[in-house]
């Protein structure tokens, strides 16, 4: 089996036509390995979140190709791709994107209900997935109930329930206070130390520090990248 979980060939996002069209992209090349986190850094409207969107199927590129798990995206039915968003995708975002009208075990026992999972067996993964996150004892409570950064961490156990294997982070610290976000981010560092992708897209650097290699975009472009000595001698100052 392939260490590579994500690769992006050749990318580029177009939006309009003829003297008006603007690139998102312009043929960005990324591979993301089993156990990597790729931090995605540039200033704003360089495309980072467009790249974040392509890579987990939100979006379609107007040219080249997206390989998730072996899986090419392009040759997926709408059946099909939704079927591997639930199956291998994880996303958490700034704005948590919480049903409130669901508990927190709901909110991430939902793609597993989605995918077919009986319900004993998605509460059971769910209450798994929130322990992870030390919140076991709020499984009952409503997102409105819940303090940003307890959210974030519901965000973060349903990314991961069911064992998802690439998690795509878009400014998930952005609402919280700079200890409740690093705390995340250690979550974050934690599932990718245990076998999961990730792709965390972020303006902090110390954010960044968090990643095993930095990408950066520059007008929908790669410009540079870096290999970081490891989260944990970061994290230590080793």
């Amino acid at each position: 089996m392939s260490d590579t979980v994500l690769r992006l060939i050749g990318v580029t996002q177009q939006y309009g036509t003829g003297a008006t069209a603007v690139s998102a992209l312009s043929g960005v090349d990324l591979d993301v390995q089993r156990g990597e986190l790729v931090a995605v850094m540039g200033p704003s409207g360089s495309g980072k979140s467009t790249l974040l969107a392509i890579a987990g199927g939100l979006a379609i590129p107007t040219t080249g190709e997206v390989v998730v798990e072996g899986a090419y995206l392009s040759e997926q039915s709408p059946r099909e791709l939704a079927r591997l968003r639930r199956r291998s995708l994880g996303f958490v975002f700034q704005d948590f994107n919480l049903i409130p009208t669901l508990t927190a075990l709901e909110n991430v026992t939902l793609p597993l209900e989605l995918d077919g999972f009986r319900a004993r067996a998605a509460r059971r993964a769910g209450r798994d997935a929130l322990a992870a996150v030390g919140l076991e004892g709020k499984a009952s409570s409503y997102p409105d109930d819940l303090s940003g950064g307890q959210q974030q961490r519901v965000a973060i156990a349903r990314a991961v329930v069911g064992g998802r294997r690439l998690i795509l982070a878009d400014e998930p610290t952005g609402a919280l206070d700079s200890v409740t976000g690093e705390f995340v981010l250690k979550m974050l560092r934690a599932r990718v130390d245990a076998g999961a992708a990730g792709i965390l897209v972020t303006h902090e650097a110390r954010h960044a520090a968090f990643a095993d290699r930095i990408v950066f975009l520059r007008d929908g472009r790669m410009v540079d990248q870096t290999r970081r000595a490891g989260a944990e001698s970061l994290l230590t100052g080793a």
